[in-house]
């Protein structure tokens, strides 16, 4: 079979203003970047459509193909005629060049032109990237020229969109040389990935010029001398960065394999943040189409909960179905399976591993009261048994389960998935969440450990308590939480699969996001800043004297 980047390149792409016209969208609400993407200007949005979520269980070294399912599911939608619409994430190039690969699909399920989408694309994630650090430079600038602010402790950091370990710790000089009434310090920092950058989470929260502004003026960069929060607008930083960011506000648009639209913005992670599209993408998505496939990162115990718990409340939304993806391989995976024989019948492995599957759909289900479908990607590998194990162990949960083969063939295999959603998204259901907004920090930290991850709660080491008080005493309550964790687990410990119980996790931060408006609290060994791994994806990637990539996928 060919390769993602083979198939990508094969397929004869529309114009993106052809395919605007299928979202009735005219040429005076595009700003073209070439042929085949374009930034969309809405003046106004009418979210109405029916939304659907796909998320997926804890992600395995198998793979699980969320966001080619995502895109086989609209492509199929697209083919029983419904006018359907996209909403997914911009890839970073840190995963792109590490060992996740990049975020456009798979095989015959991918949104094209594939190679722009995941690098550079319409530029999106360097504007983030240098909004952000534009405030870094102000904060050390205001720092030497005098402190006027009397910034005690900086915890605003610097950010770059490639995995690089080396930075997660710095030593910064601010030499003052000879300029008058200047002091030179040094003090300790480091770098986050753009992907897990308040200015990111920002982007992908505000819902236009206007609000990006005064939540970039909400950042707290430090505390003084006070204790108090010092903010970017103290610093008058929020209309420069607003400036760059003026473009990347603006949703993108292309398009799948079979031509359906597909509005691609905004790539926060969610195991170190929310890990869903922009606001204003979703919106976009819903105001243009009569059904929104969008998806959120990781698993649902990350992406999902995330999606569900702050960003439906923070934009006024709810999914109609969310679409929970596996495979039989990934689940014998979590069964215990040894990775070099998954291609063998293991009905042990799999009944040990399905229980991580109907965790989440019970989630979704009995948490969250929305409908839920098991979309599972289809191996030519799994067997009758295990197919007829899955089938009967999620319609005993209560959810249809559908075996998909939309890497191989595109929307055609994704027909039966999309009228299993469709008949999902007609039965009326109202959103419940895992916690309650007015409680305190540590309450809502426990209730997702409790309701979500199916753990006893958890324990705050000194530095996330003092930071909690902190918080609390400023009077800033009433925000959402964003858990950061390891992704390959319910809990916080990354070889603890399937569906463990009987744990608490290890919160040892807390970070108050203020132009986000969310409370992060970072759990377990998981860094800001991810590393490469020993054989990371860029080896295999290389571009030829003709300008033609290989090993992209």
């Amino acid at each position: 079979m060919l390769s993602d980047i083979e198939i990508a390149e094969s397929c004869r792409l529309h114009d993106v203003r052809k395919i605007a016209k299928k979202l009735r969208l005219k040429e005076e609400n595009l700003e073209l970047y070439g042929k085949y993407k374009a930034k969309i200007n809405l003046e106004e949005v009418n979210p109405q459509s029916k939304l659907i979520l796909v998320t997926a269980i804890n992600p395995t070294a198998s793979g699980e193909g969320k966001t080619t399912v995502s895109i086989g599911l609209a492509d199929g939608m697209s083919r029983l005629g419904k006018r359907v619409c996209l909403a997914l994430r911009e890839p970073s190039l840190g995963p792109v060049f590490g060992i996740k690969g990049g975020a456009a699909g798979g095989g015959y399920a991918q949104v094209v032109p594939m190679a722009d989408i995941n690098l550079h694309f319409t530029g999106d994630l360097h504007a983030i990237t240098s909004a952000n650090n534009l405030l870094c430079a102000m904060i050390d600038n205001h720092i030497l020229r005098g402190n006027a602010l009397g910034i005690k402790e900086v915890y605003f950091r610097r950010c770059m969109d490639m995995n690089d370990r080396a930075l997660r710790d710095i030593t910064l000089r601010n030499p003052a040389g000879n300029m008058k009434g200047c002091v030179s310090y040094d003090r300790v920092e480091g770098f986050e990935i753009t992907a897990a950058s308040e200015v990111m989470a920002i982007l992908c929260l505000a819902t236009d010029l206007k609000d990006l502004k005064m939540r970039i003026g909400n950042i707290v960069v430090g505390i003084d001398n006070d204790g108090k929060f010092v903010r970017a607008r103290q610093l008058k930083a929020e209309g420069a960065m607003a400036t760059l960011l003026k473009d990347a506000i603006k949703p993108n648009l292309v398009q799948t394999l079979e031509g359906t639209p597909a509005i691609v913005h905004g790539g926060p992670f969610a195991n170190i943040a929310h890990g869903c599209n922009s606001v204003r993408a979703t919106y976009t998505a819903m105001t243009l189409a009569d059904y929104t496939v969008t998806e959120a990162g990781f698993g649902a115990d990350l992406g999902a909960e995330k999606f569900l718990d702050t960003k439906c409340r923070v934009a006024g939304i709810q999914p109609d179905c969310v679409v929970v993806v596996a495979t039989v391989k990934a689940l014998k995976l979590h069964g215990g399976a040894d990775k070099a024989n998954l291609s063998e019948e293991n009905l042990t492995a799999l009944k040990a591993g399905l229980p991580n599957l109907l965790k989440h759909v019970e989630n979704i289900k009995k948490v969250y009261n929305k409908p839920a479908v098991v979309a599972m990607n289809r191996f030519a590998t799994d067997t009758k048994a295990e197919i007829e194990a899955v089938l009967s162990a999620c319609a005993e949960a209560g959810a249809k389960a559908v075996f998909t083969d939309v890497f191989l063939k595109g929307g055609a295999g994704g027909e039966e998935l999309a009228k299993t959603v469709i008949a999902e998204c007609d039965k009326p259901s109202e959103l419940h969440f895992a916690y309650d907004l007015n409680d305190n920090i540590c309450k809502k930290v426990e209730d997702v450990v409790k309701n979500v991850y199916g753990g006893d709660g958890a324990e705050f080491s000194p530095e996330a308590l003092k930071k909690i008080e902190q918080i609390e005493k400023a009077g800033i309550h009433g925000l959402p939480v964003i858990i950061a964790k390891t992704q390959y687990s319910l809990s916080d410990d990354a070889k603890r699969l399937a569906r463990p119980t009987g744990f608490k996790i290890k919160v040892r931060d807390v970070i108050y996001k203020g132009g986000a408006n969310f409370i992060v609290a970072v759990a377990g060994e998981i860094m800001l800043m991810p590393g490469l791994s020993k054989t990371p994806s860029a080896e295999h990637i290389d571009v030829d004297d003709k300008g033609n990539i290989v090993g992209l996928s």
